[in-house]
């Protein structure tokens, strides 16, 4: 079905190709009526009349009388206020419609989502946790309106850290390492490696001399650095499935999967006339990149002592997205620090030929993760706070607000009800945060279930729903005559109807806080609607529109929260 934003758009265009072909109206929501239309003044400016002339003519060629009634209002904006006829056909449609209004893409695009990206022989830390939920977020968008993601987990696997760790597993023995790594426990063993490597001068060594035989392909140094990435993985998938995370071991590439693609990167580069030697590395000086003194700024591609850096591995990484897998667009969900790297790596891609203009390729920033502090978000030791350990505490403390809630939940119901309530508290609050902002983590306001708090949104779902478990479902399914005659319930209709707007803007604007904004207004406004238009006492068709209102909120809220990668409960 067409949604209602896209039909009043369409009918407003045509209105407004008559004033001035191709001028754009700007619709939006509006306090004072359903929607307003902005545009009229800035076409009354390019003509040299008066605004509220324009859109008297503008009213003239508009054909909306079957959809919406219209007034001129202040220097020139047009107030429109949707038919009933028309917004009960809206939402009789919407009674039957899976998608709720959200079309697919006429031109699917093939999206490279790279996200998440922890480190070999590391646990995944509160560090992890925006690039993991916001690029999860963005991927469920965009596979939910027909794009075809290729998701790209992006782990460090390779580097002079893994001669230190070989060796501390062979002198563990292949056994005691695997049973420590396969216990999760990683961060001990990479300790174990570090400090024996400060301390001794010939395991030091021995670590050297191990990364050259990495790098130069021995066998057996490349099984047993195969054996320390299986396991790292494994506990990846364990830390993502715990959290409802999609990524799977399929999606790992990590850096050692480009290697092979360097010395290409060079020679293609110096090939091109782009390679300058700086300092002894080879460098790309691209336009428009200066140091703090207005200094050109290079990119260093290859390093003096001949290795190679971040750069020739994400240049290299481009190559293969664009010309290998055909991606159409390239999204690095990455924190804000990398913007500038991110900026200048897309530049040297562009000129060297390999990021064509059709390509939209773009770093996604986000902000840091704080404790009450509002300092980078540790434990009480100055330790960096475990994701496992997060989800943990988040569980319990729902298990614990769950139980002091009267209910008929057995425990382990409870205990699943629980890691669904964590896993929105987590996921929720992370997501509703502008992207870009930092966030201070706060547990307690997290598990909450009042406020915008994920709770809160999945307790909405449980309480519609138990509302049909005393009716036995049987009235679900009827589709009334809307006449959404109280005021609450019109507010509830506009915001239901209002739902594949928010997806289009989260997905236009890679901001997942704009679909949670929504969800968070629709809730309110079906609090309102509830306190004011009793369901279960009301009779007739006035009690079927009600139950109808109550089960499309319902379906609004679970498809809107599913696109962020939450699960609501159906009771609670």
């Amino acid at each position: 079905m067409a949604s209602t934003y896209s039909i009043l758009l369409v009918r407003l265009q045509a209105g407004f190709d008559q004033l001035e072909p191709g001028a754009d109206p700007v619709l939006r929501a509006s306090e004072r009526s359903d929607f307003q239309v902005n545009g009229v003044m800035a076409i009354a400016k390019r003509l040299g009349r008066n605004p509220r002339d324009v859109a008297q003519e503008l009213l003239n060629y508009l054909d909306l009388k079957d959809v919406a009634s219209c007034e001129i209002a202040g220097p020139g904006f047009i107030n429109l206020t949707l038919t009933s006829d028309f917004l009960s056909a809206q939402l009789a449609e919407l009674t039957t419609d899976e998608r709720l209004a959200v079309s697919t893409v006429a031109e699917p695009r093939t999206v490279v989502i790279d996200y998440s990206a922890p480190n070999v022989a590391k646990e995944m830390h509160v560090g992890h946790l925006r690039s993991t939920v916001i690029g999860d977020s963005l991927r469920r968008l965009h596979e939910f309106v027909g794009h075809r993601v290729i998701p790209r987990n992006h782990v460090g696997d390779w580097g002079t850290p893994f001669g230190m760790l070989i060796e501390h597993l062979i002198d563990l023995g292949e056994d005691t390492a695997i049973s420590s790594l396969s216990m999760g426990d990683l961060d001990s063993f990479y300790r174990a490696a570090r400090a024996k490597f400060d301390g001794d001068d010939s395991f030091k060594e021995r670590s050297r001399l191990r990364v050259v035989t990495l790098q130069n392909g021995d066998e057996e140094t490349n099984r047993l650095w195969r054996l320390l990435v299986d396991q790292s993985v494994h506990y990846f998938s364990d830390v993502y499935a715990k959290l409802d995370i999609l990524l799977t071991p399929s999606d790992v590439v990590g850096e050692s999967f480009y290697n092979f693609m360097l010395e290409d990167v060079v020679r293609d580069l110096d090939a091109a006339a782009l390679l300058t030697e700086s300092g002894g590395a080879q460098c790309v000086f691209a336009p428009g990149f200066a140091n703090r003194d207005g200094e050109p700024l290079p990119l260093i591609v290859r390093k003096r002592d001949e290795g190679f850096g971040y750069a020739a591995t994400d240049l290299a990484a481009i190559r293969n997205r664009v010309a290998d897998l055909g991606a159409n667009e390239v999204l690095y969900v990455v924190g804000a620090p990398q913007a500038q790297h991110f900026d200048m790596v897309f530049a040297v891609a562009r000129l060297a030929g390999w990021l064509p203009d059709s390509v939209r390729c773009e770093h996604v920033p986000f902000g840091n993760v704080l404790g009450p502090d509002r300092k980078m978000f540790k434990t009480r030791a100055g330790e960096t706070v475990k994701l496992v350990g997060l989800l943990d505490e988040a569980i319990e403390r729902a298990e614990n607000s769950l139980r002091e809630r009267a209910s008929d939940l057995t425990d382990d119901e409870r205990h699943s009800v629980a890691t669904l309530v964590a896993r929105a508290a987590i996921k929720y609050a992370d997501l509703s945060t502008e992207r870009q902002r930092d966030y201070v983590f706060d547990l307690d306001r997290m598990v909450a279930f009042e406020g915008d708090t994920g709770p809160y949104l999945c307790y909405a779902v449980a309480r519609i729903r138990s509302i049909f478990r005393r009716l036995g479902d049987v009235d679900r399914a009827v589709s009334p005559r809307f006449e959404v005659a109280d005021a609450s319930a019109r507010a509830l209709a506009l915001g239901l109807v209002a739902f594949p707007e928010a997806v289009e803007d989260a997905l236009e604007l890679l901001a997942p806080h704009r679909l949670c904004a929504y969800l968070f207004d629709l809730a309110q406004r079906f609090t309102t609607f509830y306190e004011a238009c009793p369901v279960l006492s009301s009779t007739g068709a006035l009690r079927e529109e009600r139950l109808a209102l109550c089960d499309l909120t319902a379906r609004t809220l679970e498809l809107g929260l599913g696109l962020l990668g939450i699960v609501a409960p159906a009771q609670m």
